[in-house]
């Protein structure tokens, strides 16, 4: 069994926890508190194992997260690096070609519809500018530009002379 190491022999002093202690109260990243949590029990004298339980990861990751914070001593290279995101599904199209075709009449384009549903539209897109869009990416995006709509209401011209009667008697009130 490997012998625990007091927090001096690693290189962490009184002022790293009292530095640590006083960091962890304003972290608002839940990877970067983890982290600081970590070590900052480390630096208390807590084997590397339990610190790991306690932020709930691997002793591995507890270790790498002590070799970064003693290289400066800094609770910045604890923190994540930027990243770049997942890369877009349909970069074609951009957000005014969703709106600019949303706002044309599906009727006149040859569909059998007054109305754009989700998955028309996306059929629609895809075929116009050569990428696929699923409705669900679709949906999320028309969202995100505030693209609502509602089905039209059939009104008749003419209702029928006994439609109260045929509603029944909340229709009449």
């Amino acid at each position: 069994m490997r012998e625990t190491r007091k927090p001096a022999e690693l290189g962490l002093s009184g002022h790293d926890r009292r530095g640590l202690a006083k960091v962890l109260r304003r972290i608002r990243e839940v990877r970067t508190y983890r982290r600081v949590q970590a070590v900052l029990g480390v630096a208390r004298g807590l084997p590397v194992r339990e610190a790991a339980a306690l932020a709930a990861t691997s002793s591995r990751a507890v270790y790498d997260w002590l070799g970064r914070y003693l290289r400066r001593h800094r609770v910045e290279d604890l923190r994540d690096a930027p990243r770049s995101g997942r890369p877009a599904v349909a970069p074609v199209l951009t957000d005014a070609r969703i709106t600019r075709e949303f706002r044309k009449d599906p009727m006149r384009l040859g569909y059998c519809s007054g109305d754009w549903t989700v998955d028309l539209l996306a059929r629609h897109l895809s075929r116009r500018y050569g990428c696929a869009i699923c409705p669900r990416t679709l949906r999320r995006r028309m969202r995100h530009l505030g693209l609502r709509w509602k089905r039209t209401r059939h009104l008749y011209k003419n209702p029928a002379e006994h439609l109260p009667q045929k509603k029944g008697a909340l229709y009449a009130a």
